[in-house]
């Protein structure tokens, strides 16, 4: 490898350095007539050419400036119409001999009563009584004792109908009556059906009607178990003592039987039936636990239940109706005794079928005169198969 001397590429440089100084000396000398864009120019654009148009006197075209888009109004939506509500009747004024419902139970019986409420809004001849005790049930009788209670409030009210619905708190150790059992044992469950049929018998005793309502379905998953067992017991008792069970079940779940929050109120609409809890109801479930017992109370009350009647009379259940008619009009009502379905008299029913002969017939029917003697009556005029001419004389 040949090595340049050390003071050769020393000169070089110098050499170099001292042309670019010449350079950039004379590019300083030359004459103003640019102008002020010409000083702008920096070092680079001198040493590597000029980025501005050649042609700096030419004015640049600019691009056409930019329309403005309006935007387009948007047609202004109509105004949403409200949902038209159910008309909440008026309460009617209850009459002073009105027949008194007595609801009797836990936290939900005083929501059926609230729902019963509503549900005889409108019939002056019921009164919806609330007892229930909201933490009470049939275990603990050290807290509340309702064999004890419940005569009482019989004999001070004097109801037409009881209604029981309770259970809700009874998921624990029972204790009274020197029993002290755990939940879910055997023993647990043959105390419970005793107290219930106890319960049960302290209204059917008095000739009494008695509608026990059923525990719906909860939130929890072991409430819900629990509340199937109670109901069976509840539906067996009723049937040995001569109460009605009144199972809302199916009121309070879908169509695989799961636990519903919301559902169909008893007007077919979508709403919330039971609260965050899972276990209480809101103002349409309590309404529609009292839709299931409607028609039974209905059934047992009466013309009690109308919303018409004006006068309560056991005597003449009709007395309250007639008593704005004029007295001729009074006389005109014809009044019979109720006939039962099941009545073998009823039109006609001791006879079979075919045992009278029928009557024999006084003239020759239209198929005996085409049978046996060939004869046929003309077809009616104007029909497909008549064959007359216009204007003749059918003889």
């Amino acid at each position: 490898m040949i090595k340049r001397p050390v003071r050769a590429t020393m000169a070089t440089a110098k050499f170099v350095l001292a042309a670019f100084l010449a350079l950039v000396m004379a590019l300083a000398c030359l004459p103003n007539a640019a102008g002020a864009q010409e000083r702008r120019r920096t070092l680079l654009d001198m040493l590597f050419g000029n980025r501005e148009p050649d042609y700096p006197d030419q004015p640049v075209e600019q691009p056409p400036p930019r329309r403005k888009v309006q935007p387009k109004k948007r047609p202004t939506p109509p105004p949403r119409q409200p949902v038209a509500q159910p008309e909440t009747p008026t309460p009617a004024e209850k009459l002073p001999d009105a027949r008194t419902v007595l609801v009797v139970g836990d936290f939900l019986a005083n929501g059926l009563a609230s729902g019963l409420e509503d549900a005889f809004s409108t019939s002056p001849g019921v009164i919806v009584q609330a007892r229930g005790n909201v933490a009470s049930g049939l275990v603990r009788q050290d807290y509340y004792n309702w064999p004890q209670q419940l005569p009482g409030m019989i004999d001070q009210l004097k109801p037409a109908m009881v209604v029981v619905m309770i259970g809700a708190n009874d998921r624990q150790q029972m204790i009274g009556d020197g029993l002290n059992e755990k939940y879910g044992t055997d023993p647990w469950f043959i105390a419970y059906e005793e107290r219930v049929q106890q319960f049960a018998k302290l209204v059917t005793s008095r000739h009494i009607p008695l509608l026990w309502v059923g525990l719906p379905p909860f939130g929890s998953d072991q409430l819900t178990a629990s509340a199937v067992k109670l109901n069976q017991i509840y539906q067996s008792q009723m049937t040995s003592v001569g109460g009605e069970f009144i199972d809302i079940w199916d009121g309070f779940t879908d169509q695989s039987g799961e636990f519903i929050v919301t559902g169909s109120d008893i007007n077919g609409q979508q709403v919330r039936l039971r609260t965050a809890d899972g276990v209480n109801f809101t103002a349409a479930g309590k309404r529609k636990v009292a839709f299931y017992l409607e028609k039974s109370a209905r059934r047992i009350l009466g013309d009690q239940a109308s919303p018409d009647i004006t006068r309560l009379d056991t005597g003449n259940p009709m007395q309250g109706q007639q008593a704005n008619l004029p007295a001729t009009e009074t006389e005109k009502i014809t009044r019979t005794q109720p006939v039962s379905l099941s009545d073998p008299d009823l039109d006609g029913g001791s006879q079979l079928l075919g045992g009278t002969p029928a009557p024999a017939a006084t003239t020759p029917s239209p198929r005996d005169l085409l049978v046996e003697k060939g004869q046929m009556d003309p077809a009616p005029a104007g029909r497909v198969d008549d064959y007359r001419l216009p204007g003749s004389v059918t003889r």
